[in-house]
């Protein structure tokens, strides 16, 4: 009887995780036998039965700050990562997103003689092209999920696969799925998603409470707000930061999970930006994009990025702008207040962006991308590890 296969699946953000998860049970489908997990990741990698070393909740963190100042604790993690590679001798090691730290496991594990893949290419197209051929010395096969994303790397002797957006499977399942019972309570509903991460939650979140305020007064006081938290943690942060806001709606609730079907239900919404931005553009909902960094980290990642004029992923993707981007000093809560006004009140404007929403989902493809992903992994003739002893 053959052996589990055993894969070091790595995904350290709720986005990567939703991710992971899914591919999981692609894997396990192809496969048609079983496969062991191992890894960090959250909540839905943990349901798919993956042991889980450490957690999203613990190693989302994003900033130059943030990062310096939870450094003892990653590096720490790092190695620790490093000797579950080398002890646990898994057939693959398979990075989802992340790249800041998955990009450097990949790396010690490929000069080790283990087989590495990375699902979802980092954002070469934007910044540090400079990554494509290091990406291409340290990667056995490169998962990606945008169209124009394989193309970067023909000069390269990396095998770049377009896969499709694993979202839009997810968007067709809560679509056919039976509506959700949300806790709507008022004519206008409206999504607030301040960000997955501590860090977005207490910067942001008290900017959307604001904003909330002026747009229930201007609509009187008949709006319903709600706010899909990523995982208990993170709701109990959101719930602790709107209970010392200085203002906030009435109408407001918190639920788990859920933010898709918050989306489709909603009318209109403001995401902090990251994967739920293009979630909404799936779910056809209205959206402001909003953002707000350190200033250090914004000027920097300004400095870095190069050539994309957009922040959001479905900006991007279109090529426009299909959803407002307020970031930084331009993240006001009046001006939030009156796109999402926009939205609500002006027919001609909302038709005019649920146009431009279809247009941009329809440039996503079909769906199948995690099927697709799992077959390109298996399929790999040079999946399993070489054993390759002295290079340990």
């Amino acid at each position: 009887m053959n052996k589990p296969l055993k894969i070091l699946l790595c995904a350290g953000e709720v986005s990567g995780d939703m991710h992971a998860a899914a591919l999981m049970r692609a894997l396990r489908t192809a496969a048609g036998s079983p496969i062991l997990f191992r890894g960090f990741g959250g909540d839905a990698m943990r349901a798919e039965g993956a042991e889980l070393l450490y957690h999203t909740d613990r190693i989302a963190i994003i900033g130059i700050t943030p990062v310096l100042l939870n450094l003892p604790f990653l590096l720490g993690m790092m190695r620790h990562m490093k000797r579950e590679i080398l002890a646990w001798q898994p057939d693959l090691v398979l990075t989802v997103d992340y790249p800041g730290m998955n990009l450097r496991l990949a790396r010690f594990a490929h000069d080790r003689g283990f087989k590495t893949v990375h699902y979802i290419c980092p954002q070469v197209w934007a910044w540090h092209r400079g990554r494509i051929p290091k990406l291409a010395r340290m990667l056995d096969l490169l998962l990606c999920i945008l169209p124009f994303e394989p193309a970067l790397f023909k000069q390269t002797p990396l095998a770049a696969r377009f896969t499709g957006h694993p979202l839009v499977d997810r968007a067709a399942e809560t679509r056919a799925a039976p509506p959700a019972a949300l806790p709507w309570d008022g004519a206008h509903r409206i999504a607030l998603l301040p960000g997955s991460r501590a860090g977005e939650i207490t910067r942001i979140l008290p900017r959307l409470l604001a904003a909330a305020a002026l747009l229930d007064a201007r609509l009187d006081g008949d709006c319903s707000f709600i706010i899909p938290a990523p995982t208990p943690a993170m709701r109990a942060l959101g719930e602790a930061v709107a209970a010392r806001a200085r203002t906030r709606p009435a109408r407001l609730a918190f639920v788990d999970g859920q933010a898709r079907h918050v989306m489709l239900q909603a009318h209109a919404a403001a995401v902090a930006s990251g994967t739920a931005t293009l979630e909404a553009c799936l779910m056809r909902c209205p959206t402001v994009l909003v953002y707000t960094a350190s200033r250090i980290t914004y000027w920097i990642a300004r400095w870095l990025v190069k050539g994309i004029r957009h922040l959001g992923l479905a900006n991007i993707i279109a090529g426009r702008e299909v959803m407002p981007e307020l970031l930084q000093d331009a993240f006001t809560p009046q001006r939030l207040a009156d796109q999402l006004h926009r939205y609500l009140a002006d027919a001609g404007e909302r038709a005019r962006t649920l146009a431009a929403l279809d247009a941009t989902i329809a440039l996503l493809g079909d769906g199948g991308a995690s099927a697709r992903a799992a077959d390109a992994i298996l399929s790999n003739p040079n999946l399993k590890h070489s054993g390759d002893a002295d290079k340990r």
